[in-house]
């Protein structure tokens, strides 16, 4: 079982080992999983910042994990998140995410203060 649901802002601050990285121990790490949708956008971050495509999908993938797809049911989630969300800004990437954690029943790791406000039924740790 998946105990951890990776943000793209989580992914992007192992990556560039930025502040809060080192909250996510090998132990999150080995149950993480992220969301196609946010690994799109950890690539579409590191190719505007000039990355080479190819390059910046292998570093999107630095999970051990398998990619998890989006499923039908987690686009249902999603949208349906935006109720609850839309007040705190939260784009599609981010409601993506809380339905794969919803789906999984896991904890969610984003980099992201405002998602402290969230109340979707599963936990939220704010890593900075």
């Amino acid at each position: 079982m998946n105990s951890a649901v990776l943000d793209a802002s989580v992914i992007l601050a192992i990556l560039f080992q930025e502040r809060g990285a080192d909250a996510m121990t090998d132990e999150i790490m080995a149950g993480a999983v992220a969301s196609t949708v946010n690994l799109a956008e950890v690539q579409s971050k590191l190719v505007k910042m000039g990355h080479d495509p190819e390059r910046a999908w292998r570093d999107a993938l630095i999970l051990e994990s398998a990619p998890e797809p989006f499923t039908v049911d987690q686009a249902k989630t999603a949208g349906s998140l935006i109720a609850k969300t839309e007040k705190y800004g939260l784009s599609l990437g981010d409601r993506s995410c809380l339905a794969l954690a919803i789906a999984l029943k896991a904890s969610v790791y984003t980099t992201e203060q405002v998602w402290k406000n969230l109340k979707v039924g599963v936990p939220i740790h704010v890593i900075r």
